[in-house]
């Protein structure tokens, strides 16, 4: 099979699994199989088409997209920079994997309390989305530095090259799809975090909307917001694919 034609396969494949579960969601709702509290899909719609929920899940939306890419931007320079520094100053990777390990251990629920008494409750889904997003982009970076061939190490070993000078030259080059892999895997973790940060008590954002909806049992508002943090993480996914993509066909 020709690639195009694979390739509109995988597309009509895409599209027609998207129909049917939708319709199942809509089948599920109208029918009550899951309880009332599965709404139908037409009755969300209906309620992010007035203006007053249009206007609630779209300001909310974009405050928990600033936070998540406040988050993604954070999480990835400083384990970009500490898997750098690991690797030129070896006594220190040890060390920072372990740090990595136990801060990716320690349950969101535990910490989001500390954050929120240490760094306030504004920048708390910030912090909980770079936090998402670092040991993803660590792991990914300290595999990518030490993707370099035999060959190429005894070369820069001939030519005398310092640890900085084998970073710059051979092992970030080497390391460039690694780091989309990372980016990829990270898009939709800087939303959920930004959401779960929010979750414990932000002023504004999809997680504030989904507790207060819980709550006051508002199906259409909390099917809404859910959506609404769904599409925000599969749109990133989807744009680091693509990014992915094409990084790789220059650097693989």
């Amino acid at each position: 099979m020709r690639p195009t034609a694979r390739a509109s396969m995988k597309v009509m494949y895409g599209v027609v699994g998207s129909v049917l579960l939708i319709l199942a969601a809509e089948v599920i709702g109208q029918f009550e199989l899951a309880g009332r509290a599965w709404p139908p899909l037409t009755d969300v719609a209906q309620y992010v088409a007035t203006p007053a929920g249009a206007s609630l899940v779209w300001r909310n939306s974009l405050v928990t997209l600033a936070a998540a890419a406040e988050g993604f931007a954070l999480g990835v320079v400083v384990a970009v920079l500490g898997a750098a520094l690991a690797l030129v100053i070896p006594l220190l990777r040890p060390g920072f994997d372990r740090f990595a390990a136990i801060l990716h251990a320690v349950p969101t629920i535990a910490l989001a309390p500390l954050l929120i008494t240490t760094v306030g409750r504004e920048d708390t889904p910030m912090v909980i989305a770079a936090l998402s997003v670092g040991f993803v982009m660590f792991v990914t970076m300290t595999s990518g530095f030490a993707h370099t061939s035999t060959a190429h190490e005894d070369v820069f070993t001939v030519l005398g090259s310092g640890r900085m000078r084998r970073l710059t030259r051979l092992q970030l080059p080497r390391a460039v799809p690694a780091f989309f892999d990372g980016l990829t895997l990270s898009a939709p973790a800087a939303v959920l975090g930004a959401t779960i940060g929010e979750w414990f008590g932000a002023p504004m954002g999809l997680g504030l909307v989904l507790v207060s909806a819980m709550q006051n049992y508002q199906m259409a508002l909390l099917w809404a917001a859910a959506l609404a943090a769904t599409i925000m993480s599969l749109a990133a996914y989807l744009v680091f694919v693509q990014l992915q993509r094409l990084a790789l066909r220059r650097f693989a």
